[in-house]
């Protein structure tokens, strides 16, 4: 069967290339599909196309935020506030969220401390206090133990 279509296949090639179905690409077709090549009317009808098209979707939305607004008041819902977000060039198109600076780390690291302090108890505070102090205490005591002990 592959013997049979490697056979038929090139001659099916040659019809179509003589046909002018084949997939040679001119360099006359290349101008028409580009925008610089095209007729000034041509780009003038495509950008007022384009307005047409954007003036289209904007009315629709403004009758959708209407039914929206209708559906809030009959059912007594508020609408949702968004925050809009600052407009940054790097950040045009990107998915996640944007990149905190390392300023605004320190800050949430410092606040996630005092967090943390805050919930703890007033005696676990002072537990952890002498638990901090406890290397210090320990050496002191072995030195004094040391001092007062004789070995033989």
């Amino acid at each position: 069967m592959f013997v049979a279509k490697q056979m038929v296949g090139s001659k099916i090639g040659a019809v179509k290339g003589a046909l002018g179905g084949g997939d040679k690409d001119d360099d006359g077709d290349k101008a028409e599909t580009t925008e610089e090549g095209l007729d000034p009317e041509i780009a003038e009808a495509r950008r007022e196309a384009e307005e047409r098209r954007k003036e289209k979707h904007r009315k629709m939305e403004e009758e959708r935020e209407e039914m929206r607004q209708g559906i809030r008041d009959k059912y007594g819902l508020k609408k949702k506030e968004t925050i809009a977000p600052e407009d940054d060039p790097d950040t045009a198109g990107r998915l996640g969220r944007k990149k905190k600076s390392p300023a605004e780390l320190a800050a949430e690291a410092e606040a996630a401390e005092e967090e943390e302090d805050s919930i703890l108890p007033e005696n676990l505070k002072d537990i952890k206090e002498k638990m901090t102090n406890l290397p210090g205490t320990v050496m002191t005591g072995v030195g004094g133990v040391t001092e007062k002990c004789v070995l033989q």
